[in-house]
């Protein structure tokens, strides 16, 4: 396929036909008439070799391949809008933009309060949007990133894709005050036979995969898409629960929970900002990114409180 010989304006009548399913409601979306509407539905049925859109008694439905291309189309005209949206210069005091970041909510809790408030003084007119990490982010990274700024995600979990570090930070164990049979101190044995509350896909933590090497293998009784849950689902129960000391730190007065030492050498967390390689040179991301890597700079340097 020649990209060359394609019209990029089609990629949004695509879209908008995709979603919309309806000829006239795409045309009003994108300003076109009925006539230049349809007009781009027969090219893109040409280019196809496929109808798209099929009328089912008043009304149209997606095709199989349209019903493919629906995401992709998502997909691809969100990284041609980031890709014509990039800048040579930029200046964060007179300029006005978004930028969406994926994040869990411990990554906004413990380091995007901190960069809102820098964006706040540096930057009036940016706004920052952030959205829930996906469970499906480490099957389908590359389309995630494609249709965001920036992803904050601890080294381990992803791979090939840029990244900036940010800050470091340990694991702890959350457990009940009132838990009735651990006392100071946690032991291997403890985390084979207590029930855990984990967040999401277990496996795919870098210090549950070590514990795995270690041949403890955790028993997840509950599993939540919030770190900041755990507390709540492991105080009055038998319940242990893996977190980041930073957290466990801003966490403690909301539950009667316990915060021990893991019985091994955990490995550290890592935390970066990862993006999609159309925006590595784009002035306004790279500025994104200076601050970002400056922020947590602040968290980790010498003097800084420790997280606990």
């Amino acid at each position: 396929m020649n990209l060359a010989r394609l019209d990029l304006n089609l990629v949004v009548a695509l879209r908008a036909l995709l979603e919309e399913r309806n000829v006239t409601h795409a045309g009003q979306r994108v300003g076109l008439s009925q006539p230049a509407m349809s007009a781009a539905l027969a090219r893109l049925r040409r280019h196809f070799d496929d109808d798209l859109l099929a009328r089912v008694g008043g009304h149209y439905e997606l095709t199989a391949l349209g019903q493919v291309l629906l995401d992709r189309t998502a997909t691809a005209y969100d990284v041609l809008e980031r890709l014509f949206a990039s800048q040579a210069d930029f200046d964060p005091a007179r300029e006005s933009r978004e930028f969406k970041l994926v994040a869990s909510d411990y990554a906004v809790s413990v380091f995007g309060a901190a960069l809102v408030r820098a964006v706040h003084e540096e930057a009036p007119g940016i706004r920052l949007r952030f959205l829930q990490t996906p469970a499906t982010v480490v099957d389908d990274t590359g389309t995630l990133l494609s249709a965001v700024d920036g992803l904050f995600m601890p080294h381990g979990v992803i791979n090939d894709f840029p990244a900036t570090d940010l800050y470091e930070d340990r694991w702890v164990f959350l457990v009940a005050d009132d838990h009735p049979s651990v006392g100071d101190r946690l032991t291997r044995e403890d985390l084979a036979r207590l029930p855990w509350v984990t967040y999401q896909r277990t496996y795919d933590a870098p210090p549950v995969r070590q514990l795995g090497m270690l041949g403890v293998e955790p028993r997840a009784e509950v599993s939540v898409d919030s770190f900041q849950l755990l507390p709540l689902m492991v105080a009055g129960t038998r319940r242990i629960a893996l977190v980041q000391a930073r957290l466990a730190r801003l966490l403690a007065p909301i539950a009667a929970v316990r915060v021990l030492e893991p019985p091994y050498e955990a490995v550290p967390l890592r935390e970066a900002m990862w993006w999609h390689p159309v925006h590595t040179h784009d002035a306004g991301h790279i500025w994104l990114r200076e601050t970002a890597a400056r922020i947590g700079a602040r968290m980790t340097a010498p003097g800084a409180p420790d997280p606990l």
